[in-house]
């Protein structure tokens, strides 16, 4: 057994990166199932993010979204509008999505996510959305009826390679489940309309 002394904390937190250490086993004893869990993607992101720090993911995406629609631009020769606005249902303005960027004629979207790079090194080894954004991913197309694709853009400037790409959905890939959330939706609405009219009832 090697045994290392370090007399700075900094210097022994720097040493844990990339290591498989008691504190987080649990995050990579895969025990039912074959998909790697989280640690896994943790360990590669360590050995390839040229740094970490404690910046909240929302801060993070609001600081760096649109350097990421400038590289997302640059990359494909697309045009993106970055207005602040909100897209509602023609039927239900209570059904909405804020897109990142959008095409002129609104056939074209972009979602940016800027991740710790577990999550970003783990999105673009599985070339799939991540799993907490499926929902939002189809609310797109939910609402947008003129939306063909969106291009969920990961960045991530810490990493040392693959900083920055993107994943792309098509309305054809995503029809059954669009319908599925859009009915759910639409009865949670009702419900939501029958507790309040329900409670404004009871106040008078």
């Amino acid at each position: 057994m090697k045994i290392t002394k370090y007399e700075d904390r900094e210097e022994w937190l720097e040493a844990r990166r990339g290591k498989i250490t008691g504190s987080r086993l649990k995050d990579l004893i895969v025990k039912r199932g074959t998909e790697m869990k989280k640690g896994y993607y943790e360990l590669v992101a360590e050995r390839l993010a040229l740094s970490t720090d404690a910046e909240m993911p929302m801060d993070r995406g609001a600081r760096l979204e649109n350097e990421a629609i400038e590289t997302f631009v640059a990359d494909t020769n697309i045009k993106i509008i970055t207005d602040l606005v909100i897209w509602e249902r023609d039927d239900n303005n209570y059904i909405a999505i804020s897109p990142d960027g959008y095409t002129a004629d609104f056939t074209i979207a972009v979602e940016v996510k800027c991740l710790n790079s577990a999550d970003h090194i783990k999105a673009f080894i599985t070339q799939q959305v991540p799993k907490d954004y499926e929902e939002q991913v189809i609310q797109y197309f939910i609402v947008n009826d003129q939306l063909i694709r969106l291009y969920f853009v990961m960045y991530d400037p810490r990493m040392s390679v693959n900083s920055f790409f993107y994943l792309v959905v098509e309305r054809s890939e995503i029809e059954k489940k669009m319908k599925e959330y859009l009915t759910q939706q639409y009865d949670i609405l009702a419900r939501v309309e029958a507790t309040v009219a329900r409670l404004t009832d009871n106040l008078f």
